[in-house]
């Protein structure tokens, strides 16, 4: 089975490889992104303040994903490198402790949500209404949270081996469920009581519960080409420490992304909820462009991370310059997309009854959806390159990137651009920071090569 994979990832024209690894995780990225959209579209219906009541816990659910994705790219990168160095026994033990950090980091989670979702939402929102109706949204995405850690654990375990067709299929699942009861709850059919926000949020759960039993059956009943060995099972720092080598800053990579949201959120405040409302639409348009992105990083990063272990050099630079070619295209087609069509895409977001957004909307978003994308060419290069540095172990150096793009370089741009008084300014931060750290990162890449992949056999 070992050599299986091996021939898979290491032999197999590199071409072919990349799209039958990427095709599936990016199909299931897409519709990751369909149902968060969906999310939205519902609650939209409800009115301006729904949306943004929403909007206002979206950076909490952000920092879950981070925390599990995090995660889940350490055990990934492990795995894949240890089965390109036919260590067999130690990739079985980083998947084995995958599960069990997959289930640990949802704790937090779930404290925060009995404790902590109230004075957050005040903090954002003076509207008692936007308050209340994010208070029952997040609690509930809180709580309830641990299908998405656990299933996101299982999911990369798979995809580390090169198996992404049980991947997609665990994220189908959970997004069919999703899409199906967010109306029937969030609206109240087929006898079930109208529950509005709460509703969605419960939606939500439910879809990650499927996605995580679907994914639990998969890993213990079929054959993989590693083992998950539950009896027994001891932590093993070292193992532990492997994994959040390249998980940790990925994480922190992530939840810049949070922190970066929840700040941007405050600006906007500042201005209206109308503006929050905005953000939180862009957020969930241009999922439609960056999921599935991310869904190509997905099948290019065990392919580099096994080469760069088994010292395969030509492959794993012809995974870059493909991934690259790949990358660039995805981000053209949604530039093209948010300068072309800005009205058509807030448009979705419309109150229930009505034909259009609502014009306040529309004033604020139609100039932000066409600046911003300003920022996505920049960013595939950007992206690209993380990927590369999780791959070859070197974490640190996406943290870097991510950390320029946001917070050093994005949110401070933004409340100084905020200063001039004009909500339209604000978003000028976006390709600002992009194109910054597309430069450093392009310049930390030949640095890797050089060091690290020009002398490899």
């Amino acid at each position: 089975m070992e050599q299986i994979k091996e021939n898979k990832m290491g032999t197999k024209p590199m071409l072919p490889l990349l799209i039958s690894m990427s095709l599936p995780a990016m199909f299931s990225m897409l519709v990751q992104a369909l149902y968060n959209i969906v999310d939205s579209i519902f609650v939209s219906r409800l009115g301006v303040n729904a949306l943004a009541a929403v909007s206002l816990a979206f950076p909490v659910q952000t920092l879950m994903i981070a925390v599990a994705v995090g995660t889940g790219v350490g055990i990934n990168s492990l795995i894949a490198r240890r089965l390109g160095e036919h260590r067999q026994e130690e990739a079985n033990s980083a998947a084995s402790h995958g599960m069990f950090l997959g289930l640990f980091s949802w704790i937090p989670f779930l404290i925060f949500g009995f404790v902590g979702v109230a004075p957050f939402m005040r903090m954002f929102s003076e509207s008692s209404e936007v308050v209340s109706m994010g208070i029952d949204y997040l609690s509930i995405v809180s709580i309830l949270s641990v299908g998405s850690f656990v299933e996101i654990a299982c999911e990369k375990t798979l995809q580390a081996t090169g198996n992404m067709v049980y991947p997609m299929l665990f994220q189908l699942s959970g997004a069919i469920t999703n899409i199906i009861l967010d109306p029937i709850f969030i609206f109240g059919l087929l006898g079930v009581p109208a529950m509005g926000v709460a509703g969605a949020a419960i939606a939500t759960v439910i879809g990650q519960i499927v996605s995580m039993i679907f994914a639990l059956l998969v890993l213990f009943f079929k054959d993989h080409n590693v083992q998950i060995q539950l009896r027994g099972f001891r932590f093993r720092w070292q193992t532990i420490k492997d994994i959040y080598a390249v998980g940790l800053p990925s994480i922190v990579m992530q939840a810049i992304s949070s922190f970066l949201n929840m700040g941007l959120n405050g600006i906007l405040a500042g201005f209206s909820d109308t503006a929050v409302a905005v953000l939180g639409a862009y957020f969930k348009l241009q999922s439609f462009i960056f999921m599935p992105a991310f869904g190509l990083n997905q099948g290019l990063m065990p392919i580099m991370g096994y080469n760069y272990g088994a010292r395969k050099k030509h492959r794993l630079i012809s995974a870059t310059r493909m991934g690259m070619i790949g990358m660039l295209i995805l981000m053209a087609i949604g530039m093209a997309l948010f300068m072309l069509f800005p009205e058509q895409l807030l448009n979705i977001f419309k109150e229930s009854g009505q034909t259009a957004a609502d014009p306040e909307m529309l004033r604020i978003g139609i100039p932000a959806l066409r600046i911003i994308s300003f920022c996505f060419l920049p960013a595939a290069v950007g992206i690209l390159f993380s990927t590369v540095f999780q791959a070859t172990g070197m974490g640190m150096r996406s943290l870097i990137i991510s950390l320029l793009r946001q917070m050093v370089l994005l949110l401070p741009a933004a409340w100084l651009l905020s200063l001039t008084g004009e909500v339209t300014n604000v978003w000028f931060a976006f390709p600002i920071a992009e194109v910054i750290a597309c430069v450093v990162s392009i310049f930390l890449f030949l640095d890797l090569y050089r060091k690290h992949i020009r002398t490899m056999e």
